[in-house]
């Protein structure tokens, strides 16, 4: 919980920070309907005691909040992006054979309870390219700019091991610098397509995202937006090796002044 708190105070204070500055303002909440797939390990001795979070797991996709904020600043100063997307899940399966998972070994066919959580928090400072704007009277647009996501990650089992129901749980925070670049085609004023990607590879991790997005201002600076969204997480940190996906399609109301 206090990790929370510290990410998002962080970004209420960029809010406030630049508010009384900035030149455009776009606000949008909605719905992410979030499906998971890969592999998970903890302190893994052999392939076995990699779980496979399709075939092991069985989770359900899940529906979760999905929101953001862009503040456009003047052009001297880098313009802001905040996102934030929480995302839990839970999942009944069982193992053909016994595994290890942090200090436990779990019953091979036995029920097993698994729950996921990943919250991610994106801050990124970026800019416009204005000739491309310029060239295209403001049809086309890009961004460049650095983000970091701050990935909070954790996982727990509840099985049994022996005789016994036992829970084995890990979790760690992650801050990521990442890459970011964005295009916009705007052909009439109240519609838009936009694509994101932020992203990073640094040794065997990687760390990638990408949206696309339609946007439509319907009416004054009210508008709706449909997507999708995947994101890729394949880390190995305190132990936790993750290799996995999270995807699917959103929807979003917003205000951009």
């Amino acid at each position: 919980m206090l990790k929370k708190i510290i990410v998002i105070s962080l970004m209420v204070w960029f809010i406030a920070a630049s508010g009384a500055y900035a030149a455009g303002v776009e606000i949008a909440i909605g719905g992410w309907r979030q499906s998971l797939s890969g592999n998970l390990s903890y302190q893994a001795l052999s392939d076995n005691d990699i779980l496979d979070l399709e075939t092991d797991m069985q989770f359900d996709d899940e529906d979760r909040v999905l929101g953001r904020i862009k503040i456009d600043l003047p052009a001297f100063l880098p313009n802001i992006y905040l996102v934030g997307a929480p995302m839990e899940f839970e999942g009944t399966g069982r193992k053909s054979v016994a595994f290890t998972y942090g200090d436990t070994t779990f019953n091979a066919s036995a029920d097993l309870t698994t729950k996921i959580k990943v919250n991610q928090y994106d801050v990124g400072l970026y800019y416009g390219l204005p000739f491309i704007s310029e060239a295209t009277a403001g049809k086309f647009n890009v961004d460049i700019g650095l983000n970091v996501r701050v990935v909070d990650l954790e996982a727990s089992i509840t099985g049994l091991s022996g005789a016994t129901t036992v829970e084995e749980s890990e979790s760690f925070t992650l801050p990521v610098p990442m890459l970011y670049l964005a295009v916009q085609f705007t052909p009439i004023e109240s519609l838009a397509f936009e694509v994101e990607g932020r992203g990073i590879s640094i040794g065997d991790s990687k760390l990638y995202s990408l949206t696309g997005r339609v946007r439509y201002q319907f009416a004054g600076p009210v508008f709706v937006a449909g997507g999708y969204r995947f994101d890729k997480l394949d880390v190995d940190e305190e132990d936790v090796v993750a290799d996995v996906e999270f995807k699917g399609p959103f929807v979003e109301l917003g205000l951009k002044f």
